[in-house]
């Protein structure tokens, strides 16, 4: 079975997650830890359910996303994956920093690349791996099936769907993802979305406007 943790960081209240096992072998998806604060209450929560971290892995490369990499780097001695697609936004990591006006951690750049119908395996578990584009060029959401859950990252919010106004967004790919890839996977998927509370497909498309 897989475990469901999430911490709500950074002045953009990104949602990272990490998915374990009974195996305690863990993932991290989308670190959005910006302080030694949030570093801290990362790393103690880690030790304290006594995980080995096996994976970094980004749904996209948004900075809000990405803030942690570098601290995963360091501690954990772990690349982030990404779809290539989304390999510009890492190397403007700084660059956007510095427009937002917040610190920076330059993010490392990717060994390893994630692509659609990619399986992600840890312990006894395994995700899978759907490219969902629109609000990033290279946006990946993965799902289990067993559990039926997905990490969707800024594709689909309860009430609401990902900006598309960012460099590399597009409305219609992004509503083209949501209804060819996300809402086939059945109403009681439930998805943990990258800000806000987690929702479920059966309820986005009874009351999400941008799916009616």
């Amino acid at each position: 079975m897989i475990h469901i943790h999430h911490f709500t960081f950074g002045p953009f209240q990104e949602n990272t997650y990490l998915l374990w096992d009974d195996t305690k072998e863990a993932v991290i998806i989308d670190p959005g830890n910006t302080n030694n604060t949030e570093d801290q209450q990362l790393r103690q929560f880690i030790e304290k359910q006594g995980l080995s971290l096996k994976r970094l892995l980004l749904t996209h490369a948004h900075i809000d996303h990405i803030n942690g990499n570098r601290f995963v780097l360091d501690t954990y001695g772990l690349l982030p994956e990404v779809h290539k697609n989304d390999i510009p936004l890492l190397e403007r990591h700084t660059a956007v920093a510095a427009m937002y006006g917040l610190p920076c951690n330059p993010s490392p750049m990717a060994e390893k690349f994630i692509a659609d119908g990619d399986t992600i395996r840890f312990g006894q578990s395994e995700l899978h791996v759907v490219f969902t584009p629109g609000h990033a060029p290279g946006h990946v959401t993965f799902y289990n099936k067993a559990q039926k859950f997905m990490i969707s990252g800024d594709v689909l919010f309860r009430g609401s769907i990902g900006r598309t106004d960012l460099p590399g967004g597009d409305m219609q790919t992004l509503l083209k993802s949501i209804f060819e890839k996300l809402v086939p996977l059945g109403d009681d998927m439930t998805v943990y979305s990258g800000h806000g509370p987690k929702t479920t497909i059966g309820l986005e498309k009874q009351t999400n406007p941008f799916l009616q």
